[in-house]
């Protein structure tokens, strides 16, 4: 059965399970394993489109991938990412989430940023929209804090990026995402929050964890984030299935009696 917002409000110290999902497919076996929400992030578009970074990600996709997800995983909270710029304005982020929640299917929505974004974050909750938080390394705009490298470090970055968390939490967001940052920060955070955190990057002291579903299953080839661990090596097994279909097609061996009517 579905997990509501309450609950995920009550769910403080339990340890929850997201998976960063962008398909029918994935989200299916997603919630047949159990987890506890799936997450359609505009990472889809390194992930499963092929572009160089979130920012070319449009609403359209943003939704044509939540409906996929949501037909596979019906009974499974099912958050959507707001892409880039779509929450430039609160005006902005009430339309964008008002298509991903009423055509989309999903129950919640995500936004980057901290204490600069608590404005809009407050209005979508006012207007009754659940919101999930996200700071520390935010994808949209990782060129400006240097590229894809742990934050927090610095004093400075570490106190914007606590001051963030605590202002989302102000604003109504449900839960913060943590994304790579150092673990004591991260742990300093989950403490003082009373909603959950949601690591990724930011060590075992976050009250739940999110991964993608490709870094899960090994379907980068050699790329690695040091924050994911494989339980599977999909790629190498996709190939070797892949080269015997070509093989045996090459050589007559498929189709066979068995596959013929």
């Amino acid at each position: 059965m579905r997990r509501t917002v309450k609950e995920f409000r009550q769910a403080k110290g339990k340890r929850l399970v997201y998976l960063t999902a962008y398909d029918y497919p994935s989200a299916r076996l997603a919630e047949k394993a159990g987890v506890d929400a799936i997450l359609v992030g505009d990472s889809l578009g390194m992930v499963v489109l092929g572009y160089p970074s979130t920012v070319p990600v449009t609403l359209e996709e943003m939704l044509h991938h939540t409906k996929a997800a949501r037909r596979g995983a019906p009974e499974t909270f099912l958050v959507a990412d707001l892409p880039y710029l779509a929450y430039a304005t609160l005006d902005r982020a009430l339309k964008a989430a008002e298509r991903l929640l009423k055509e989309g299917g999903a129950d919640a929505v995500k936004l980057e940023g901290g204490e600069e974004v608590a404005e809009v974050v407050q209005g979508l909750t006012r207007a009754g929209v659940p919101v999930l938080g996200h700071v520390g390394l935010t994808p949209q705009t990782a060129s400006q804090l240097g590229g894809y490298r742990l934050q927090g470090k610095r004093p400075e970055e570490a106190e914007r990026i606590f001051k963030g968390a605590l202002a989302l939490e102000a604003a109504g967001a449900y839960g913060v995402v943590l994304e790579m940052v150092p673990a004591l920060l991260a742990k300093e955070i989950t403490e003082r929050l009373a909603v959950h955190t949601i690591g990724i990057g930011a060590g075992p002291h976050t009250d739940a964890q999110v991964l993608v579903f490709h870094d899960v299953l090994g379907l980068y080839g050699e790329f690695k984030p040091r924050f994911a661990k494989r339980y599977l090596e999909g790629e190498r097994l996709f190939l070797e299935a892949l080269s015997r279909y070509a093989e045996e097609v090459r050589e007559g061996v498929f189709p066979g009696e068995e596959h013929s009517f």
